[in-house]
Parts: structure tokens; sequence; C-alpha cells
């Protein structure tokens, strides 16, 4: 696997093919929510997360590894586009009209999906930020060149959350589900139900709702579910549905009554913090947020943020800076006079440093990224979100190999897995 090495800056000279001379700039797309349900909780903090980074690369304020002027010299200029709009409609126009020469974004799978073919097609450099379906790499684009993922798989999520509620002591003698009807939520609960079976829990599946992605009401759901008396239920929901879900799950006695696992539930920071009711089982996607490493990166991100937006950033946020500083890293191991070919073909399989910790592109034949996962049992501190009883997976307890799928992995009861 390739290591990011520190990169001097070094000028030269670019051909009218697509290169530009030291002191140019470099156009990037940013598609992310500006509007509807998803646009307060993650598509304003990726956008806030993409304007900081893409300043202070321009800057040259980003801590070591990344201290260098905007990428390869190039001063960085964003375009961003609503995601809630045509995804492809939008994406040709960014590339073929606006003249995007890379891309970086996208929260919904279903989007992704939709987008990564065209990424081939159009051959340009497209980063997917953080959606988690399995198939992006596993079906829809099996023989990748310029298409990567810095975030880890929905996978990562399910499997982490079978092994915390095994490993805390939770019984989950009676399991219910709900999940958004489309890739993300279908993919998730796939995953998770078939990691409670290779960890021979004995569980029985006693709910599976499955309403329509933004649906927006969930009484009929929040009902099956408390008829049902589960004594776990696992939610996927994200964006405005993981919102409405807590403010009209919780009223009604549903996180009183069971343990509730929200996949997602960092999200709800720290917007939300008086509503989600402690004990909560709450995850981030990833070593995001309250689940971060003690680095000097790490610690420069949140404070950044913090003092730019005055809140502290959520794991779409942390996300969204990780696959900022994957395309620098990539174009900066490429040389000088990197093109967007050029930095694909140096992607592959690179390892780089982030917010989050240390990115191993590992699997997806080098452009699919794994990573560690964290949950914990939410608590107010003073007012302020926070977690207990954290227990942390690395990445090769929780991600499949890159010569299994998912599922097959799961199914096969973790082989190579490592979980210390």
């Amino acid at each position: 696997m390739k290591k990011l090495a520190a990169t001097a800056l070094v000028a030269g000279a670019f051909a009218a093919s697509g290169a530009l001379a030291q002191g140019g700039e470099i156009h990037i797309g940013v598609p992310v929510f500006l509007s509807g349900p998803s646009a307060g909780p993650f598509g304003m903090p990726e956008r806030n997360a993409a304007a900081l980074l893409f300043d202070a690369l321009n800057e040259g304020s980003v801590p070591a590894p990344y201290g260098t002027i905007g990428i390869n010299g190039r001063t960085i200029r964003a375009t961003y586009i609503d995601e809630a709009s045509d995804a492809v409609v939008e994406y040709r126009n960014l590339v073929q009209r606006s003249g995007a020469e890379v891309v970086i974004g996208y929260t919904s799978s279903g989007n992704c999906k939709s987008i990564a073919p065209l990424a081939e097609e159009l051959e340009t450099l497209t980063v997917l930020v953080d959606c988690g379906t399995p198939q992006i790499f596993e079906e829809v684009v099996t023989d990748p060149q310029f298409l990567f993922r810095t975030g880890a798989m929905s996978t990562m999520d399910a499997v982490g959350a079978a092994r915390y509620l095994a490993d805390r002591g939770v019984d989950m003698s009676r399991v219910a589900g709900i999940n958004q009807n489309y890739a993300w939520g279908q993919d998730n609960w796939r995953d998770f139900t078939a990691a409670l079976t290779a960890l021979e829990t004995e569980s029985g599946i006693v709910s599976q709702q499955f309403p329509q992605l933004f649906a927006g009401q969930y009484g009929a759901e929040v009902s099956a579910l408390l008829t049902s008396t589960p004594k776990v239920t696992f939610t996927s929901f994200w964006g405005g549905d993981l919102e409405a879900f807590v403010l009209q799950a919780a009223p009604r006695g549903l996180f009183a009554r069971m343990s509730i696992l929200l996949t997602c539930g960092e999200a709800l920071f720290p917007g939300m913090s008086a509503d989600i009711p402690e004990g909560t089982i709450v995850g981030a996607r990833g070593p995001f947020s309250v689940f971060a490493p003690d680095t000097e990166l790490a610690r420069w991100f949140a404070e950044s943020y913090a003092e730019r937006f005055g809140s502290a950033p959520t794991f779409p946020a942390w996300k969204m800076a990780q696959a900022v500083l994957g395309v620098k890293a990539a174009y900066e191991a490429a040389g000088a006079d990197a093109t967007g070919a050029d930095a694909a073909a140096s992607f592959k399989g690179l390892e780089f440093e982030a917010p989050g910790g240390i990115i191993q592109m590992a699997i997806g034949n080098g452009h699919q990224a794994i990573q560690g996962i964290s949950y914990g049992t939410y608590k107010l501190v003073d007012g302020r979100p926070s977690v207990e009883n954290v227990i942390s997976y690395d990445a090769a307890c929780v991600n499949p190999p890159n010569d299994m799928t998912a599922i097959g992995w799961i199914e096969a009861g973790f082989p190579g897995a490592t979980c210390d």
C-alpha cells in the first residue's frame, strides 16, 4: 500500500492538455444537500467543512503533512451544487459545462449509485464522501479507474453494531429494525442481521420496517415496533428521517422500553442534544467527533470549525475533510505536474492521514477506504452531548478483505478479521 510522504512545493509548467502552471487553479465540484430534510444535518456541515479546508489549504495553514499551498501549488476554486437535484444531470453539468476537474461529494447511496458509472465514462476523478452501500464497488463499478470512496462502507457500521451489542451484553433475544427502503437501509439491515447470525447471538427478528426515504412520518412504524416488543431496535436512519424518528418515537416511550442503536446518531449533535434519550447507543460512521483520535490534525479541524461556524463539527463534516485531504494527498503523491488521471492512479491503494486517523484505501481494488468504528451510549454532560461505555473496533475487525464481498465475508464468519 502506498503511503503519503511529505511533499515539497515544486514549480512546473503544465501543458494545454489539462495541466496548469504552479500558482494556477484547480476547479473542484462539491455536490451536497443544500435543500430538503438532509440539508441541515448533513449538507451544511459538509459544505462548511469543504469551505474551511479549501480556504486553509489555499492559505497553507493546515497542519503537516498538508502545510503546502493549495494542491500542488494550485489554488482551489469550488462550485457547490445541490445533491437534492437530479444527480446524473447535475454531475454532467458540473463536469462538462462547469469544467470541474475533480468532484468531491454525495451523501445518498442512491445518488452515489447513479453517478458512479458517469465518473468512469467522463474520466473524472470523483471521491464519494459519505454514502455507504457496498454495492458501489461490488456491483455498480467493478473495475474502477476514476471513482473512489474515502469513507468506509456501511458494513463497518453494521458489523460494529452487532459486536458492540454482544460485547456489552445487551439482551438480543428479540431484535427489530427500521431502515430506509433503498440501498443504504437494505444493506445495513442485511449486514446487521447476518452479523448477528455469524456471532451466534440466537436473536429472533420480530419486526422489519422499511419506510420510504424521506417519508418523515413514522407513526405506523413506531406502533409496529412497540407491538412487537423487541429488546433491541437497530436503525441506520440519517438526515431528516433520523431527526423525525427520534422526535416521534421518544415521546411514545420507544426508547424507554428497549435498547435503541442509531448508527448515525452523532449527526444529531448538538442541535438535538436535549431530544436524544440518555442511554441511546450512538455511532458516528467512523472515528469522528466524540470518537476522534487526539492528534494535531484532529484538534486543528475541530477547533477551526467551531471557531468559524459556532458549533462542533459532526461526522459529515469530518468525512468531507477526509475526502478533501485524500485528494490533496493523491495529487501530490503523483507529482508536481499531476493531472486528474495521474492523481487517480496515485490514489489507488493510498494511505494518508486525516482528522479521523490514518485512512487506508485497502479494498475495492484500492478504491475503497477502510476505517475503524466506535459506539457508545449517549449522555448529556453539563448540557453538552457526550458518550460513555465506548468500545472501538479496528478497521481489520469490521471490514471485509479485498477479495470478498461484504455479505460473503459476514456469512463465512468474518475470515481474517482481527478484533483485539
